[in-house]
């Protein structure tokens, strides 16, 4: 009598439908972590900019304004008002870019707030919900 060693086609028919149902349902959440680990980075980095953006207000007695954006974090500004204890070396070693690869942006005065950081999120578009919503100082970071 001959033993055979092995799987029937049956047996490996069986385990690949059952991994393509388990597929279904697995895959469509891993998928989607990529899209908060990204929310939950720029958080981060707002929260990192936002506290900068604290030091220079306490050396310089306001916040940078619009205009001269949070590149006065990295160089001194060269417009008014001037930064006249602008910290030697910068308050930031460089301006970081969110997730999705675009500027962080930033309004003082902010609409929502005194100052306003925040990124447009994965559509690049103000607004949006759920994935394509904006992300920014306004938002409560323990919602991570």
């Amino acid at each position: 009598m001959k033993i055979s060693k092995g799987f029937t086609l049956i047996e490996v028919m069986v385990v690949v439908v059952i991994l393509g149902v388990l597929a279904t349902f697995i895959v469509p959440q891993i998928m989607s972590r990529p899209d908060e680990a990204k929310a939950v980075k720029a958080k981060q980095d707002i929260l990192s900019i936002e506290s900068a953006l604290e030091l220079y207000r306490l050396d310089n007695g306001l916040y940078p304004t619009t205009d001269q954006g949070l590149d006065a974090l990295v160089r001194p500004p060269s417009s008014e008002p001037a930064a006249s204890n602008w910290k030697r070396g910068g308050y930031l070693k460089r301006l970081r870019k969110d997730p999705w690869n675009r500027h962080y942006q930033y309004l003082s005065p902010g609409i929502q707030s005194e100052i306003d950081i925040f990124s447009y999120g994965a559509d690049g578009k103000p607004g949006g919900d759920g994935v394509n919503s904006d992300i920014g100082n306004w938002n409560d970071p323990s919602n991570s």
